[in-house]
Order: C-alpha cells, then structure tokens, then sequence
C-alpha cells in the first residue's frame, strides 16, 4: 500500500509589507529586499499579529522564476512569540509577473506561489508548531501577502 499524504488547512497569514530594496542584478538574478511591516495571523487555535520584524529576501532568475525567503515573527493573543522562516517560489507567465512588480492586480489563481514555512517558539501551546511539517499557497497583492498554511498530517 502507498503511503497517503493529507494536509488541513490552519491559518492564514496576512504580512504587510514596505516598499521593495533592489540590490540590482547580482549575477544570479535581480536581489530584491521586502521589509515585513505588521498583518495578522488568524485561524483556529492560532490568532495573533505579525511584528515589525523581518523581511522577504528573493531572487528573480532571468526566466522570471522569484525564490524567495521570508524571515519575520509574530505574536500571539496570548503572548507567544512565533518565528517564521518560510521559504518557497513564485512563477507564472512572464507578463502577470511583471504586472506583480508593478503592483499591478493579477488573479492569484494564474500564479504558482507556494512555500514551505518554519516555525520556532519556546512556548507550550505552540510546540505542535516546531513538530509538524506545513506548506502554504500564497498570493502576492500590492500592499500585502497571504499565505493559507496547511498542516501536513
């Protein structure tokens, strides 16, 4: 028999984010800083807001393909402090992704934005966090990024 793998839906998190740093073409691609400026986490067992605390550093290779990595924390309602290391990519046609930087809307439906997001605490309530696998699907809008994380069961 083949294993199965099932996933379930946690929560979302919404990060604002501040205007993009570019470091210019580097050789392996376009390096943009993204500062992560607040949004929220919300879901069942987890609620809480995103600190002022961390950025998305990404890649743009010459196809278009965007590597990225997130590194941010938020809070809890109950006090927990929650780091987040999520890593992932974002590829689609090459005009919707232009539109993107421009911050132009896309419907995120024809873009593939998926990741692989961490978490890290030393609180109780959350160590389920540090002893499960996730993976998110993302979408990019001007002002902000949401990602539906799922629990990989």
């Amino acid at each position: 028999m083949n294993p199965v793998l099932e996933t379930k839906y946690v929560f979302t998190i919404t990060a604002h984010i501040g205007e993009v740093i570019s470091a210019g073409d580097t050789g392996a691609g376009v390096r943009r800083v993204i500062p992560v400026i607040g949004g929220s986490v919300k879901g069942e067992g987890v609620s809480g807001r995103i600190l002022p605390s961390g950025a998305d550093f990404q890649i743009i290779r010459p196809n278009e393909l965007i590597e990225l990595e997130a590194k941010y924390a938020f809070e809890t309602d109950d006090g927990a402090v929650v780091y987040v290391e999520n890593i992932g990519i974002r590829f689609g046609p090459i005009e919707l992704l232009q539109k993107l930087k421009r911050g132009e809307p896309v419907d995120p439906k024809l873009i593939y934005f998926r990741t692989r997001p961490r978490f890290e605490t030393g609180h109780p309530n959350y160590q389920w966090l540090t002893t499960h696998l996730f993976i998110g699907s993302a979408a990019r809008h001007q002002d902000r990024v949401v990602v539906d994380v799922h629990q990989v069961l």
